[in-house]
Formats: C-alpha cells, structure tokens, sequence
C-alpha cells in the first residue's frame, strides 16, 4: 500500500504529462502514422494508452546521478516509421522546457529542477511530501 500523498503528488505529476502528451499529438499528429495497434488520440480514457506520444516518468534512486533521486522522463513514440534522431532531439528539447515552466505551477513552493542527466531528461530536487 503506498501513502496516498505519494499517491496524489504522481498524480498531479501524470497531470502534467498529460497536458504535454496533448501538445505533442496536436503539432506532431500528422507527421507520422500511428502504429498499427495503437488506438486514435483520445480514445481511451488514458493518454498514456492512445495516440502518437505516450510521456511519462518513473521514479529512480538516483544511484549513479550526480543529482540523487529522481523521474526519469521517457518519451514514446507509438509509429512504425523512423523518426529522425533531429527531430527526437528536437522533442525532447521541447518536453525538457516545457517541464521546466509547468512543474513550478503544478506543485508550488516545491524547489524541482529538470536536468539532462546522461542523455536522459531527469526531475529532482524537493520531492518531499510536505505541502
């Protein structure tokens, strides 16, 4: 069972990625055709399950970061086409800054930073429970 304030910060954690995994399907939808088996945008109840972009964090000690523990951001891409590394990178760019302007709005009074952390885009800082 985990503590319900682990509970509720995730999710307004997922909230935020909800909101960039809509970003994305708006200005991307088009460039490339979903996967087979990938439902249509906005068909399910879940952002995560539907569509070209499936963002997302999981959480990590830290073990080998030079920032501690953390989420680690993962972004999917849900096509059969090649998506070129410039336009990944590009993406990623995209979701780092825009990380960087709602995490400060979703969880006020919270000192989160996003960092490059070996390739990988990584939240840290006060991840304490404490309102």
């Amino acid at each position: 069972m985990r503590h319900h304030k682990a509970m509720e910060w995730e999710k307004t954690l997922k909230g935020v990625f909800d909101e960039i995994d809509r970003e994305l399907e708006a200005q991307y939808d088009e460039q490339w055709p979903l996967h087979p088996s990938r439902p249509e945008e906005g068909t399910t109840s879940n952002p995560e399950q539907d569509g070209l972009f499936n963002v997302g964090a999981a959480f990590s000690a830290g073990i080998g970061s030079e920032y501690g523990p953390g989420y680690t951001v993962e972004i999917r891409i849900s096509t059969l086409k090649n998506v070129p590394a410039d336009v990944r990178a590009k993406i990623k760019a995209q979701v780092f800054q825009t990380l960087e302007k709602k995490l400060p709005a979703a969880f006020p009074g919270k000192d989160l930073r996003v960092s490059d952390d070996n390739g990988m885009i990584r939240i840290h800082g006060d991840l304490s429970l404490d309102e």
